[in-house]
């Protein structure tokens, strides 16, 4: 098994809608740090799991400097972005979205 991970920093605003009362209701940004992890029993025809710029590309071309609420269909919690990208990029089985110093949130296939 073949393995890559890739590590992003993107900085976005969102708006939680929670079921109680919460500071994060209101816009704010983070400095969001990305990892995407991917996986793969063989390399492509390019020597390659996945493409490192590719998944840069993704991640950046659709939540740097966004504000994520227009992007994504759910609440934007870091939980439902680390499942967005995994659905969108290649051959990854898990993503961990660290949206500040201690506070991380993964999803893994």
């Amino acid at each position: 098994m073949y393995y890559v991970e890739k590590r992003i920093t993107i900085s976005a605003a969102h708006n939680l809608h929670l079921s109680y009362e919460s500071k994060c209701e209101a816009l704010h940004g983070h400095n969001f740090v990305v990892t995407v992890y991917c996986k793969s029993e063989t390399l492509n025809e390019d020597g390659m799991v996945t493409d490192f710029t590719h998944i840069k590309r993704i991640v950046k071309e659709t939540f740097d400097h966004k504000y994520i609420n227009e992007v994504l269909d759910v609440n934007p919690s870091s939980e439902n972005i680390a499942r967005w990208i995994c659905d969108h990029v290649e051959n990854c089985y898990k993503v961990s979205v660290q949206e500040s110093e201690g506070n991380i949130a993964t999803y893994e296939r």
